[in-house]
């Protein structure tokens, strides 16, 4: 459809390691902007509780976020919306009043960018919620109003939820009516949305059901966008294939749920073997321009899926091995939070609980692991933007090795999920002289062109 374009994703994203926020279940830094009835923070989500998140304790945490490792923020919706996920959009030049303000919003990017962190915020642009100013303007005027052409309204009066919609929306949610981004009232004012928040200073957007909208409207929105920052950076939620979006006229990355649904086989459930996983992997590859598979948004976890380990079952050494690929492989990784401290959730809205603060209900020896490993990928050129090539998948054996290679390094990677220590030996250059293992300093031999090692029972290796 689309003649794929060279060079156009943003560089930074190929060092990035994104971490998800919800903010509503981040932190409450502010109470005096809690909605009415807020819940105990230690209690358990529903559908349409809230418990007093907000942006103000975005910016208390930032330390915390960077002491992970992390580089870049990806937040949930912010703009002014009834619901507790903020994906009913009443008005998108306004930060939610119990989110904070406009202002406050503007010091986290600040913040962000002082600590070295970029900022990501969520687009939702396919649809409002019903108490959107224009979609209301339409309930109190009927024909007469003046953003009629906004929606696709089929009958008058407007039936609103509870009873059926009478309107376009999406999967008939009769709250979320849908934008008619083509009309070009709709589509100047999303664009004079994009500018506003653009110029603030944000990183980049990552877009709501993307797929949803015409592609000519992306072509034009990302020309927009690139116009006042070339460097933002483009990330649609697309589940499956994302190829029409990836030619370099509209996405940067999609968030890579190919990626998820992968480690979900191999590492969670032991459907597939190491030749199948690999398998998996390259066909996700193969499918995107190389720049694309750089930047690629890799997760386990998101607000939408419940949380990985409790699809593991709490077995822990599932969820090691997971993320020690996760942040060895070819990608941006991106941590929901609290997975790095082993917390659980099933389906939504049970994986948006609140952020545990409390230390002693850590499990921390994982948050070291996260740490760790993430320390190692920013520490290597090769790990962030080396080639990848798998160099060994044994079945019998359950061993998977791949390399990462940015001269003059090499990361040589090796994972082993069966229950037994393993050997291993991986040919290397001749001219190759010392190794070292990236996560305990230790030197690695090397003898007559080859590097022999024994990696424990379900675990991991980095040589570098």
């Amino acid at each position: 459809m689309f003649q794929t374009q060279v060079n156009f994703t943003p560089d930074w994203a190929k060092d990035a390691i994104f971490y998800q926020i919800f903010p509503e279940r981040f932190a409450n830094g502010d109470t005096s902007n809690d909605p009415p009835g807020v819940e105990r923070w230690e209690n358990l989500p529903k559908g349409n509780n809230f418990f007093g998140g907000d942006i103000q304790g975005i910016v208390d945490h930032l330390e915390y976020v960077r002491d992970l490792g992390a580089t870049a923020i990806y937040l949930n919706p912010v703009f002014a919306s009834p619901s507790n996920h903020k994906y009913y959009t009443s008005d998108y030049l306004k930060i939610d009043p119990a989110f904070g303000t406009n202002e406050i919003f503007q010091r986290l990017v600040h913040e962000c960018h002082a600590k070295k962190l970029r900022i990501v915020i969520d687009g939702v642009f396919n649809h409002t919620g019903t108490e959107h100013w224009a979609f209301q303007d339409i309930v109190k005027k009927g024909e007469k109003s003046k953003y009629l052409g906004w929606y696709n309204i089929y009958s008058f009066p407007i039936s609103l939820p509870p009873g059926k919609p009478n309107y376009e929306c999406w999967w008939n949610f009769g709250r979320l009516p849908k934008l008619m981004v083509e009309h070009p009232e709709v589509k100047a004012h999303l664009f004079d949305v994009t500018r506003y928040w653009t110029n603030m200073g944000i990183d980049g957007w990552r877009l709501d059901v993307p797929n949803e909208i015409p592609h000519s409207f992306w072509v034009e929105w990302r020309s927009l966008v690139k116009s006042l920052n070339p460097q933002c950076y483009i990330v649609g939620e697309i589940w499956d294939d994302a190829t029409p979006w990836l030619k370099g006229d509209q996405f940067d990355a999609v968030m890579n749920y190919r990626f998820r649904n992968a480690c979900l086989e191999y590492f969670c459930r032991g459907t597939i073997s190491p030749s199948q996983f690999a398998d998996r992997l390259a066909r996700t590859r193969s499918a995107y321009p190389d720049e694309v598979n750089y930047v690629l948004q890799n997760l386990v976890g998101s607000h939408d899926t419940e949380r990985y380990l409790t699809l593991c079952k709490n077995e822990m050494w599932k969820v090691e091995l997971t993320v020690f690929f996760q942040m060895t492989y070819l990608g941006a990784p991106m941590v929901y939070y609290g997975d790095e401290i082993g917390m659980e959730g099933g389906k939504d809205p049970d994986c948006r609980r609140p952020m545990i603060w409390d230390e002693s209900k850590w499990n921390k020896s994982l948050r070291k692991l996260y740490s760790n490993l993430i320390s190692a990928r920013n520490s290597s050129p090769a790990l962030r933007r080396g080639n990848y090539k798998t160099l060994l998948t044994d079945d019998e054996r359950g061993l998977f090795v791949f390399e990462r290679r940015m001269d003059p390094e090499r990361a040589y990677v090796v994972i082993n999920k069966n229950g037994k220590a393993n050997s291993v030996e991986i040919a290397v250059p001749p001219e190759l002289k010392t190794c070292a293992d990236a996560l305990t300093g230790e030197r690695v031999a090397v003898h007559n062109g080859s590097i022999r090692c024994v990696v424990a029972g379900r675990s991991g290796k980095i040589i570098i």
